[in-house]
């Protein structure tokens, strides 16, 4: 058996193809909505203030998906 026999896949696999395809149709699918997918930095004095407002539970500060979801009900609140 020699190095040439031994090929390997190329990683571009149909399914990889449809992962990404999926991926741009779910982004322009948001844009047409009007949003935006970004990265923020949240402090500690802003995860405590949302857990003052009622919006986080104390239990789930540590909980990235409850932050969200918390900062998402913040923008509701405050900007309609």
């Amino acid at each position: 058996m020699t190095y040439a026999d031994l090929t390997v896949a190329p990683p571009t696999t149909e399914s990889a193809r449809s992962a990404a395809a999926k991926r741009l149709r779910l982004h322009r699918e948001r844009r047409r909505q009007g949003l935006r997918c970004l990265m923020i930095e949240v402090r500690e004095t802003e995860i405590d203030a949302l857990v003052r407002m009622g919006l986080l539970g104390a239990e789930m500060r540590n909980d990235a998906a409850a932050i969200v979801e918390a900062l998402y009900a913040l923008f509701g609140r405050t900007l309609g």
